[in-house]
């Protein structure tokens, strides 16, 4: 399989095999007008098997939400087909309208109009809390 290199844009390097649709989704990257090749379960030393995606266009990436469904991720930038800089992604300490709160009797679910904010308590057991309310979200 041959998948050109792009001269200038994103490739998000070592997902997590069989996230990448999630990103794609999470990150409304159907709504591109620009190309976007996602690549799945490529063969990795490192990691058995990940996924690639490639996006042919210098676009704003948030960070947190790929923190969040895959902290393992290297995000590099690529100018004139080299790759000019490269991200290590964390868990974030704080997310803003990625998750949701579950809670019935949280304000959010009486006021839909305020952020969904969370931040991180655990971060072995990567949980995050409610900043409203305290109720715990696992990330899965």
């Amino acid at each position: 399989m041959n998948i050109d290199s792009i001269k200038r844009g994103i490739v998000l390097d070592h997902i997590k095999a069989g996230r990448s649709m999630d990103i794609y989704k999470s990150l409304h990257l159907d709504e591109l007008e620009c190309c976007v090749a996602i690549i799945k379960n490529v063969k990795s030393n490192a990691m058995g098997r990940k996924d690639i995606i490639k996006i042919d266009d210098d676009i704003t990436i948030d960070l947190n939400v790929l923190g969040y469904i895959d902290p393992g991720i290297t995000v590099n930038i690529i100018e004139d087909g080299v790759i000019v800089e490269k991200k290590h992604l964390e868990l974030p300490e704080r997310l803003t309208n990625v998750i949701r709160c579950k809670n019935p009797r949280c304000i959010t679910s009486v006021e839909p109009e305020l952020d969904q904010i969370f931040r991180l308590t655990d971060k072995t057991r990567q949980i995050y809390r409610c900043i409203y309310c305290d109720s715990e979200k696992k990330k899965k």
